[in-house]
């Protein structure tokens, strides 16, 4: 009853904030225009959708959409983007997708919109944004330069830090305590391992020859044990793969797996960590921390109402934990021919009133809007998890992109990702070191071309 009186209130609120707050600028101006727009299966598209009607209603604008599942959305939205046909207008996107499309001159920098009073409403307030959220979206284009500075190429849908989520009754059951270091880490998954029989085990990583195994929680514990992937020396981006702390964290992070980690690691993307977590066939998942919020949800999985949520393990000697962050975001074709309409629908999307809805009534967890955080209706749900906004807020303290930007990053992490699935299943290599120094090698070679000022 109360979740309908809060659906109810905030579908006012959205219908008052068209009709009065957004009055400032002309909603009809595109009246009659079609866009097109590109989503990624998930609950973010989702949320949109839901509300397209109103929207529709709203600018008398259409909008024709289709939903791809991750698995393959990429591939479709770079043959889209390279026809250079400006279809779509919009699209759903990553910050790493920036560094290859931006510079190739798909994306439109949407600044200019922003700060246009004629085109953007004073309801919407773009400092409200969470500052490392927006400039996770900023980019000057010159590799090996960090994020935040430069042009604005999409804006934020939501964001994802990555926390170790666990089954709190498994743990009770076996008399484990929660781990805050690395080692406890270990010995947990370790002690989990057929927890439950055959096929059970401690920890869900993700494991599949693709960047997107080593974004979330290897990188992470990457940037927290201090390691780098590039810097910048001499005039030229310089792999630091061979360090110190990278063979030392790759080292641990294999054992891990290898002690702890599912039977067919190598198969597992998000989803297969996600299921496994649900079903009670892992103890543990350090992934994306929504991945986790999702199964916990009463009626998504058979553990639902079973798991909580802690921060990450931390290495001896390291007292500050950091994630690397994702935020799934949308951009607009550099060449579509309705691009003030396209603004119309990315503002619509990304306004304070739209986010208070998908963060509450849409399933969108870590909203990218610091009024929505704040607000007593978004925290209510969210603490219901338990660990969840305390861990949250600990470890996004400490949360931005700790990759080197830069437009060969998805052929760089694949690469990486194939050294450490190899070193987790084959004896392809004697140990660590010699992998991750011939890896390094490969990398400086392979971006050996940019130019960096």
């Amino acid at each position: 009853m109360i979740k309908k009186f809060v659906a109810v209130v905030l579908t006012a609120l959205m219908v008052m904030c068209a009709g009065a707050a957004f009055a400032d600028i002309n909603w009809k101006a595109y009246e009659g225009t079609t866009i097109n727009v590109m989503f990624n299966e998930h609950t973010y598209a989702n949320a949109i959708i839901a509300k397209m009607a109103d929207f529709e209603k709203l600018t008398g604008i259409k909008v024709v959409y289709s939903t791809t599942p991750e698995t393959n959305y990429f591939d479709k939205l770079n043959t889209a983007l390279s026809s250079r046909t400006g279809d779509p207008d919009i699209f759903m996107t990553g910050a790493y997708q920036t560094w290859e499309y931006a510079p190739a001159g798909y994306m439109e920098p949407l600044d200019a919109y922003i700060q246009d009073s004629s085109k953007t409403s004073e309801s919407y307030k773009y400092d409200d944004f969470i500052p490392g959220i927006i400039n996770a979206l900023k980019w000057d284009l010159v590799p090996g330069h960090p994020v935040g500075k430069g042009k604005l190429w999409a804006l934020p849908m939501g964001w994802e830090i990555n926390t170790l989520t666990y089954n709190k009754k498994i743990f009770e059951a076996k008399g484990i305590k929660v781990p805050t270091t690395t080692k406890e880490l270990y010995d947990a998954a370790v002690a989990l391992k057929e927890h439950a029989g055959s096929g059970t085990y401690g920890l869900a990583v993700r494991g599949t020859r693709d960047w997107g195994t080593i974004h979330p929680a290897y990188m992470s514990l990457f940037a927290t044990w201090g390691a780098k992937d590039f810097v910048t020396e001499g005039g030229k981006l310089v792999c630091k793969l061979d360090s110190k702390e990278a063979i030392e964290m790759t080292d641990y992070w294999v054992k891990l797996i290898k002690a702890g980690g599912a039977p067919q690691w190598s198969t597992y993307g998000w989803e297969l960590c996600g299921a496994d977590l649900g079903a009670g066939k892992a103890a543990m998942m350090w992934d994306a921390d929504r991945g986790g919020y999702t199964q916990n949800v009463e009626g998504a999985s058979a553990e639902a109402g079973n798991l909580a949520f802690s921060g990450i393990p931390l290495p001896e000697g390291v007292k500050v934990q950091r994630s690397n962050l994702w935020a799934w975001s949308m951009g607009m074709n550099a060449y579509s021919k309705n691009k003030d309409a396209a603004w119309l629908f990315l503002q619509y999307f990304t306004s304070p009133e739209f986010m208070l809805y998908s963060g509450t009534e849409g399933d969108c967890t870590d909203t990218p809007r610091q009024s929505v955080m704040s607000s007593k209706a978004y925290r209510d749900i969210v603490n219901k998890a338990e660990g969840y906004l305390k861990s949250f807020e600990e470890v996004s303290a400490n949360a931005t992109i700790f990759f080197t930007p830069q437009p060969y990053f998805f052929e760089t992490t694949t690469m990486w990702a194939e050294v450490l699935q190899d070193l987790v299943v084959t004896n392809k290599y004697k140990s660590t070191e010699e992998a991750m120094k011939q890896l390094a090698e490969k990398l400086t070679d392979l971006v050996s071309d940019l130019e960096v000022e």
